[in-house]
């Protein structure tokens, strides 16, 4: 049986170190970097209104030097706003680093705002003569892909003061991101009189103990009652916010300028949805149906749908057991991968151990494409962390790949931002199945599923859920009943009739992509599907792979992602295409049940 687990079991969990940013939130640089992106945005300026009048090599020229200088501008702030992100991200109960973090942002606005202009005034140019112009000036050639994104928008662009009002109200908008990260921060589960953080209380739904399991899922029901108003008031304004400049900027549907950004077709993703919600009977309902079976359930408590099974599935690592398997597992792709995961070991670029005042979940922060991501994550020993840290590595390696190509075109949308993440997670599920024993094939195999149907169906489910609520903001605000409704819903359909979900109605509370990255979640479905097929691929020809593989993830934001997957012979326009995945998602479900069957 594990034991409940304390935080500080994993004190030999490494903490980052942020000084190669800046040394602390007094550092004199702060200022200076300030001054010099002020300085840049200045030189920049002195193109405003003079673009227009050039053409050929004239406009190939200047269109460089101006992109330049607002790429040079963009790395200084993006270098300060991200150094202070990091540090109030492990110190959400710390009022200086909060208050830091909104202030830096307020500043960093106040420079940026001026080159509103920039991408304003490209627009305006004729598409010939921006054609001509990178043919004539050969250097201004390298931000054609930049150039392509950046003139997508073009349909959705507003005046000048508009844009200007827009980019001046960002810090302001962003407190509520921040009130809800503080808010799940401060907030606390009781379990028999010990307060649980929102990691712990989730950490505990994977114990082995039953008990431990139901109390913490209790207890953590509660807790989320008790801020659910606070955050339907976020929701609801992030939610009110979207809608009003996205009816400014034309955009017919709530996800559709997420999908712009993402380079596809809102038509992609929904036939994407669809075969995932089709395919939910034959995956998640077939699964947790066998899993209620297993446990000696009727129906599945909502607590126990991540329940180990057996004791690979219970099985704890210590944080160097976690790096040497991660490792190993980046080491079974080839090339310097390995190599490139080993940087954020090797040096203090891994913030995982768990404290209060650590907001919850995960993330690689690329920072900036002149230093280096910074990975962040909560380790608590669990299976689900060896996981969680080989899918941060992923980002991690993709980013430091992606970032010889520059700050503007290292930007990876996220069709593809995820897709190096989530093959990382399988490469190191595959390193633990083949060495499982026969006995614990069965637990392990679980572990995969559930993996999959969290990251695909569950993520799906979520889409959905954001969608009808945008949907439905759009005729008012919604109460947190009816929130708590439509959540409930879309998890019942997504999981199935064997899924018990009393309690669970308030828990859409703690999922921050909904308020700080609207529509964000199908990226995750969008990447285990791809993944699923590249996974395919590869397991024809390993080595012909590795170096196809690098060079998607080293291309950065250069390309769309369905030029990306053309050296693969992979075409997801192809309706078929995203049926690969849950086919294979299914087939394992085949192999759990052959494997419960037998036993």
């Amino acid at each position: 049986m594990n034991a409940p687990v304390k935080t500080t079991e994993f004190a030999d969990a490494p903490l980052w170190d942020l000084s190669d940013l800046y040394a602390s939130r007094e550092d004199a640089r702060i200022g200076t970097d300030l001054d010099r992106a002020r300085d840049l945005v200045g030189q920049l300026n002195a193109y405003q209104g003079r673009l227009s009048a050039l053409s050929g090599a004239e406009l190939g020229k200047a269109l460089d030097h101006a992109i330049r200088l607002y790429e040079e501008a963009g790395e200084i702030l993006g270098a300060l706003g991200a150094f202070a992100f990091l540090g109030a991200s492990t110190d959400r109960e710390n009022a200086a680093a909060q208050s830091f973090e909104a202030d830096l942002r307020e500043k960093i606005t106040a420079i940026a705002t001026p080159t509103v202009w920039v991408t304003l005034e490209i627009n305006a140019l004729d598409d010939g003569a921006v054609k001509a112009a990178l043919e004539a000036f050969e250097p201004a050639r390298r931000w054609s892909p930049w150039l392509r994104r950046l003139r997508a928008m073009k349909p959705h662009e507003l005046s000048q003061e508009l844009e200007t009002f827009i980019a001046e109200r960002g810090p302001l908008s962003a407190q509520w991101p921040r009130l809800f990260d503080e808010t799940l921060a401060a907030m606390r589960a009781d379990v028999d009189g010990e307060k649980l953080t929102l990691s712990e209380g989730l950490n505990r739904l994977s114990d082995t103990d039953a008990q431990v399991r139901r109390k913490a899922g209790q207890a953590m029901t509660e807790a989320f009652n008790g801020i659910t108003r606070t955050m339907a008031m976020v929701l609801n304004t992030v939610a009110a916010e979207k809608a009003l400049e996205d009816k400014k900027r034309g955009f017919a549907r709530p996800a559709d300028s997420r999908h712009l950004g993402n380079e596809v077709h809102g038509e992609s993703v929904d036939a994407m949805a669809d075969a995932v919600a089709g395919a939910y009977p034959r995956i998640a309902h077939r699964y947790y149906a066998l899993k209620a079976k297993l446990l000696g359930q009727d129906r599945l408590n909502h607590w126990d749908r991540n329940a180990p099974l057996g004791a690979a599935g219970a099985k704890t690592y210590d944080w160097k057991g976690g790096r040497e398997l991660v490792m190993a597992s980046f080491a079974d792709l080839g090339g310097d991968f390995a190599e490139r995961a080993g940087w954020f070991f090797d040096r203090p670029w891994i913030d995982a151990r768990p404290r209060a005042g650590k907001q919850s979940g995960a993330y690689s922060h690329p920072v900036t494409a002149g230093t280096h991501p910074y990975v962040f994550l909560n380790w608590m020993g669990e299976r689900r962390d060896v996981l969680t840290l080989a899918h941060e590595l992923g980002h991690g390696v993709h980013q430091t790949l992606a970032a010889e190509q520059g700050g503007l075109l290292a930007d990876t949308p996220l069709t593809l931002a995820e897709t190096a993440s989530i093959f990382a997670e399988g490469l190191t599920f595959d390193r633990l199945l083949s060495e499982a024993t026969d006995e614990d094939r069965r637990a392990l195999l679980a572990g995969r599923i559930e993996d999959g149907l969290n990251t695909v169906v569950r993520q799906i489910a979520f889409h959905r859920f954001e969608t009808r609520l945008h949907d439905e903001r759009a005729s008012g605000e919604l109460s947190v009943e009816r929130i708590s409704q439509i959540w409930t819903e879309e998890l019942t359909a997504s999981l199935g009739p064997s899924v018990n979900l009393e309690g669970y109605e308030n828990w859409w509370a703690y999922v921050s992509h909904f308020v700080h990255s609207p529509f964000y979640v199908y990226a995750y479905a969008f990447g285990d599907l791809l993944v699923a097929a590249l996974m395919e691929t590869r397991a024809k020809d390993p080595e012909g792979f590795t170096p196809l593989y690098r060079q998607l993830l080293a291309d950065g934001g250069t390309k769309t992602y369905v030029e990306a997957l053309e050296p693969f012979g992979l075409n997801p326009r192809d309706p078929a295409f995203w049926t690969i995945g849950t086919k294979r998602l299914e087939g394992l479900v085949d192999q759990f049940e052959a494997l419960c069957v037998s036993n």
